[in-house]
């Protein structure tokens, strides 16, 4: 047996390296391209959409908007122009999950920290306590880096229009008050033609390798 090993080794060798090669080519040709959805309205639970934009199955963007950030500076749609961003909803008080969603999206913030296509946008849901001087020392506390995260509040109807009828994200709260609003763990990918591409659970660490990997891909494929 060892002779006929021996014998035929070169054949032996070629044919396995050949083998290799063929199955990988194989592999990489079926294999299907990565692609991510484009999420509208009509495609994400009710409880999170508003009653007006239900309907939209397609073609759905987020929405002009106007905030002031931790440092008092007035944030629009244009200091995110032509960025991928991730944006979610939160309060500086929450001792549930804001902290551990704080934490991880302190790691997607060191993921994309030398990245400039890459921003992140966290919007208060209690703007009525989170002043300016309330999200600055939240952001420091934190290590937000501000030319790449903005805390943002404003008016409270401002933020409940985008947060239900353009990002998707968040809940109603108390029937009896207007505006009132439970945000979610959601983290919501946004690309550069402000098409909400993911959303992925803030609290769980695999969710935000899932994200990274998303982002990255984006960063890519921009126009796809």
């Amino acid at each position: 047996m060892l002779d006929i090993i021996k014998k035929y080794r070169i054949f032996i060798g070629t044919f396995a390296v050949f083998s290799v090669i063929t199955i990988s080519l194989f592999y990489n040709v079926l294999k299907p391209d990565k692609t991510l959805p484009m999420y509208n309205p009509a495609d994400v639970n009710p409880e999170l959409v508003d009653s007006t934009v239900q309907y939209i199955a397609r073609e759905h963007k987020i929405g002009n908007f106007s905030f002031i950030n931790q440092n008092g500076k007035v944030i629009t749609q244009k200091d995110y122009e032509g960025k991928i961003y991730v944006a979610d909803f939160f309060f500086t008080t929450c001792q549930s999950i804001c902290p551990i969603m704080t934490t991880n999206m302190v790691d997607v913030q060191k993921a994309i920290l030398n990245n400039p296509k890459v921003m992140l946008l966290s919007h208060t849901v209690t703007p009525e306590i989170d002043s300016v001087p309330v999200l600055k020392k939240y952001a420091l506390e934190k290590g937000v880096i501000d030319t790449k995260w903005n805390l943002v509040t404003g008016d409270k109807k401002d933020i409940y229009s985008m947060a239900r009828k353009s990002y998707l994200a968040v809940k109603l709260g108390k029937p009896n008050e207007l505006y009132d609003m439970v945000h979610t763990e959601n983290f919501v990918l946004v690309d550069a033609q402000k098409r909400v591409r993911g959303f992925y659970d803030g609290t769980k660490k695999e969710e935000i390798i899932r994200l990274i990997d998303d982002i990255n891909w984006l960063c890519e494929n921009d126009k796809k």
